[in-house]
């Protein structure tokens, strides 16, 4: 048996406008049926293992927990990242938290946003992988590489370690077309999946060897963790006074105990609009295409059309993705540059790189329909039973009128309920609370007006997840 730790951290900036800052890639449906973090927890299933073991940000935890509740998941722990430190501090946590109760599981550590097509493959290799960690390894899994990639670092395996796997001669960095090329012929590098197994004990020794100082921060930070339902969360000041490292640099280039296990397994980092063309089904032109989309004369394309129709004439090689508010046009041999238009987006101060129009709350989600100098539409979705904090605002007065279910409204002193069609208005300086205490979703417009509508003009009096 095993502990899966699954990495849900990182922004996924190559993958804008779908990718957004307070809803990353792992958290997306990219490819297939479900999110990339649910196809992670997907492909688990069937093993001799426990509830995984989930890293991501204070920012993402209602929507990551959702996600694992829609996967079949209730109640696994989450481990609150206060600030990025990259994966070595990360999996370090998770260690830590892992032994807490005096056991010593064999951890796999996996990246919630990679894609993993031949699950029985991966099986496999993960039953190999076992063996190697159950014997002090710490190992690493190493996919077998189809074309000379640039973009990925490169493991050299070394001698045989029985049929499980091979010892690791080196890890390369990531290499220009030539050099790529060179470790393709040798037949005995393959590409840095990212992906790990060992036993947690295991992981600790060698980051107290080669990384203590990395160790002694994540040992601070997870002495006396905050606890809320399954949210864990490791003390900020702790954790930010430690060193920012990757596992491969702190650890895995270091040790004398490092295993490669080879992997054919259809795996793909999903790292960029080429490499989601790359893994989906194509027509007879060449061209991948998702939602309302149509293309005479052209070819080698990914279209994906959320919103809006989106038609393709005599073009090849492009890239086209139209959200609800934005839309991405690149060729396919340009999508790395992808991530400067993010940089743009912050440096103008715009919010197209932070949050799609709709955008995801503990309680439901909203979308903003329409916004002006003095005014915004949302359509607000409230799950059942959920309620939004007791609140109210300096700069703004709310019209809400419902269009499906029962609202329960709080209105100063007055408690109502309004059904379909009917609506309230919540005077500036009111305070107010939405809930929805029937069995269907709660759908109502709710049209703002003042002289400022910015989501920080909120003053919480009580909320039952943790935000007052």
């Amino acid at each position: 048996m095993f502990l899966p730790v699954i990495m849900a951290g990182g922004s996924g900036t190559r993958l804008w406008p779908v990718s957004r800052e307070h809803y990353p890639k792992q958290f997306c449906s990219l490819v297939g049926d479900g999110t990339m973090l649910q196809q992670t927890v997907g492909r688990l299933s069937g093993l001799d293992r426990q509830e995984p073991l989930l890293i991501c940000n204070e920012e993402h935890r209602f929507l990551a927990a959702e996600q694992l509740r829609l996967a079949g998941i209730e109640n696994s722990p989450l481990i609150l990242e206060p600030v990025g430190r990259n994966t070595a501090p990360a999996i370090a946590l998770a260690a830590i938290e892992a032994t807490r109760d005096g056991s010593d599981p064999l951890l796999l550590v996996m990246p919630a946003d990679h894609l993993i097509q031949d699950i029985a493959a991966f099986h496999a290799g993960l039953a190999k992988a076992e063996a190697l960690a159950g014997e002090g390894r710490l190992v690493t899994f190493g996919i077998v590489p189809k074309t000379p990639e640039t973009g990925f670092g490169y493991i050299r395996r070394g001698a045989p370690l029985g049929s499980e796997g091979f010892s690791v001669a080196g890890f390369e960095e990531k290499p220009d077309l030539a050099t790529a090329k060179a470790y393709l012929a040798t037949g005995d590098c393959y590409w840095n999946s990212g992906m790990f197994m060992f036993r947690a004990s295991a992981y600790l020794d060698e980051m107290r060897k080669h990384a203590p100082a990395i160790l002694q921060a994540c040992e601070q930070a997870m002495a006396h963790p905050q606890t809320d339902s399954q949210f864990i969360r490791p003390d900020r000041a702790a954790f930010e006074a430690c060193p920012s490292d990757s596992i491969d640099y702190a650890v895995m280039e270091k040790t004398e105990r490092a295993a490669v296990v080879p992997l054919d397994a259809g795996w793909n980092d999903i790292g960029s609009w080429s490499a989601i063309w790359d893994a989906m089904d194509k027509d007879a032109d060449g061209n991948a295409l998702s939602g309302d989309v149509l293309q005479v004369g052209s070819k080698n394309s990914i279209v994906a059309a959320e919103k809006r129709l989106v038609a393709l004439v005599g073009v090849e090689d492009l890239v086209v993705i139209e959200t609800a508010d934005a839309v991405l046009v690149a060729r396919r041999d340009a999508v790395q540059q992808v991530k400067q238009i993010v940089e743009k987006l912050k440096t103008l101060g715009r919010s197209e790189y932070v949050d799609h129009r709709k955008v995801y709350r503990p309680w439901g989600h909203y979308d903003s329909i329409d916004v002006g100098d003095r005014h915004q539409v949302k359509r607000i979705t409230v799950k059942p039973g959920a309620k939004l904090s007791v609140q109210k605002h300096h700069h703004r007065a709310e019209h809400w009128v419902v269009v499906r279910g029962t609202a329960k409204v709080l209105k100063g002193e007055e408690t109502i309920l309004l059904s379909e069609n009917q609506s309230t208005y919540i005077p500036l300086g009111e305070v107010h609370a939405l809930e929805n205490p029937g069995k269907i979703p709660l759908e109502l417009i709710e049209v703002q007006s003042g002289s400022y509508l910015g989501e920080d003009d909120i003053v919480r009096f009580e909320d039952r997840y943790g935000r007052a």
